[in-house]
Formats: C-alpha cells, sequence, structure tokens
C-alpha cells in the first residue's frame, strides 16, 4: 500500500485530502502541530523551521508521494515574519528533507496560491499571466515556487495554484465560512470589506480531487491552476444564503476590513488542469453553501 506523507494532515484541507487519497488505497501520514497516533492518520509533530527534525520525520515516515499543504494560509495573516520563514524557508526544509531521503519519491504536490497572480485585467486567468502579487503572502507564494524550481532536477514536483474554496470546517476567519456563520446563527448584521469582488469559489471536496489526480497522473514540472472557472460576487453570495435561511440581515462595511490592495476580481481557468486530468467535478456554489449551513 502506497504511503501518501501530508503536511498540514490536521488542517482543513488535510482531512479531506486524506479522506480521498485512502478511499484509492493510500495509507496516510501527516506532519502537523500535534502528535497523533491516530491509526488510520498517524501525524507526526514537527516544524517546518525544524531543519533536522524535518529531516529525521521524513527518513521515519519514507513516504512514496508527498503533499505539502503546510503553511500560513490567510493572507491577513499579522505576522509577516512567520508567512516568510514558514511559506519559503519552511517549504525549502522539506524539499531538501526529501531529496536527502535514500528512498526517492514519486509525486510531490506543492500547494502555492492563485494569489500571486494579484489583480489580473484579464476575464480569466490561465497559468501563462504573469504574476503580480498583491500582498506579502502571495508574494511569500510565489517565493516558493521559484525555490521549488531549484529542485525540479533532484523531485518530482508539481505544484497546483487554487483559486478559493471552501467547506465544512474551514475557519470562520475565512470570507464564506464567516458569511454562513452569521446567517445560522441568525445575526442581525455582519459586518464585511469590500463589496464589490468577484471570485471563483469551488468546493473543498473537487479540490482534493483534482490533487489526487494529479498525483495518480504524474505531472512533474507542470503548474496548475485548481479552480471552477466560474465568478461568484459577494453580493450574490449573500443572496444565495439569504434564500437557503429564510433569514435576513443587514451588510456594513466596516472600514478597518477593507484591505487597500485588495484584489477585486480573480477568475481562473481551469483548461489546462483539465485538458492534463479530464472534466474536474465541480459543485455548484449553492449546494457547497447549503451543506455548509446544515453542519452543526
Amino acid at each position: 500500500m502506497p504511503l501518501a506523507l501530508i503536511t498540514g494532515l490536521q488542517g482543513f484541507t488535510g482531512r479531506y485530502l486524506a479522506d480521498e487519497l485512502r478511499s484509492v488505497g493510500y495509507s496516510i501520514c501527516g506532519i502537523g502541530e500535534i502528535d497523533s497516533s491516530d491509526t488510520e492518520a498517524p501525524c507526526v509533530k514537527c516544524d517546518l523551521n525544524d531543519r533536522e527534525g524535518l529531516m529525521r520525520a521524513v527518513r521515519d515516515i519514507s513516504p512514496d508521494v508527498v503533499v505539502h499543504l503546510a503553511g500560513i494560509a490567510f493572507p491577513a495573516h499579522g505576522n509577516v515574519d512567520e508567512i516568510y520563514r514558514t511559506n519559503i524557508v519552511g517549504s525549502r526544509n522539506l524539499l531538501e528533507a526529501l531529496a536527502s531521503n535514500p528512498k526517492p519519491v514519486t509525486a510531490v504536490l506543492l500547494a502555492s496560491s492563485a494569489n500571486i497572480y494579484g489583480s489580473a485585467n484579464v476575464p480569466m486567468v490561465d497559468e501563462s499571466i504573469n504574476p503580480a502579487p498583491a500582498n506579502d503572502y502571495a508574494v511569500s507564494k510565489l517565493a516558493m515556487e521559484y525555490m521549488a524550481n531549484l529542485w525540479q532536477s533532484k523531485l518530482p514536483i508539481t505544484v497546483v495554484r487554487p483559486f478559493n474554496y471552501t467547506g465544512v470546517g474551514q475557519s470562520t476567519l475565512f470570507l464564506l465560512p464567516k458569511i454562513v456563520d452569521h446567517f445560522k446563527r441568525r445575526a442581525p448584521f455582519i459586518e464585511l470589506g469590500n463589496l464589490d469582488v468577484i471570485r471563483d469559489f469551488s468546493d473543498v471536496r473537487m479540490v482534493v480531487n483534482c490533487y489526487r489526480r494529479i498525483i495518480q497522473l504524474g505531472q512533474q514540472g507542470q503548474t496548475f491552476n485548481i479552480c471552477s472557472g466560474v465568478g461568484q460576487s459577494l453580493q450574490g453570495v449573500i443572496a444565495t444564503m439569504r434564500a437557503i435561511s429564510g433569514h435576513d440581515l443587514d451588510v456594513v462595511v466596516n472600514h478597518a476590513f477593507v484591505r487597500s490592495n485588495e484584489v477585486h476580481k480573480l477568475i481562473g481557468s481551469p483548461v489546462k488542469l483539465e485538458t492534463a486530468i479530464g472534466p474536474i467535478n465541480r459543485v455548484p456554489l449553492q449546494e457547497t453553501l447549503a451543506w455548509m449551513f446544515a453542519q452543526d
């Protein structure tokens, strides 16, 4: 049974990816913030910035495939130093550990971000668009990609650039879970930042399905957008939640939440992805929001 190592296994995406990979016969092991002896998905506590500890963990686990999800994933994270150290240096430490391990891996999937594109002034963003990162998080992810290129001759690396995605279990620090939570609590109002944003929202179950198929098909040296190709306005999301919940609330613009470098429109092109792995399993956003709303 092939062994998949997932960094960030205990995070939002990691749990769904573990289920997806188990469904096709992988055993799972993780590296994360907390030790876990879970027989289905044991997790070794290790900081990505602990270079020697990471070397030992990778040697002990000796995975067949690796998916690197761990890192700072929230663009408004306040500790800029931590963003750069974790997303760049921590990722480099992992690649060094994998390249040094006697057992070679067959696939390494690195999760970057569509944030690297910034406000691309095109109807749909494909992988040929020049990056224009507009915040420290995006800069750190683009720098991670450049760093990973140094290891392409030693490791079978594929980079994925997921656009916005959501699902049950995502933190309310993120936009859609925050909105769903307010409707579930039947809050009288919600404070938001920029209201005129348009995003390409996907379901986390679609995203991890794409990750699994990329790993199985082998796409070394490639970079893929992970997206639906459909833009959704924030006002439309609010209207959908009003219909799902039967509740109305006031939307208040809190200028403390308004980012001056906000990316106003970001819709991805999944053409390259679908050419490589076949049709993706799009989940309508209304269905995803209803799933989130129905969960306790």
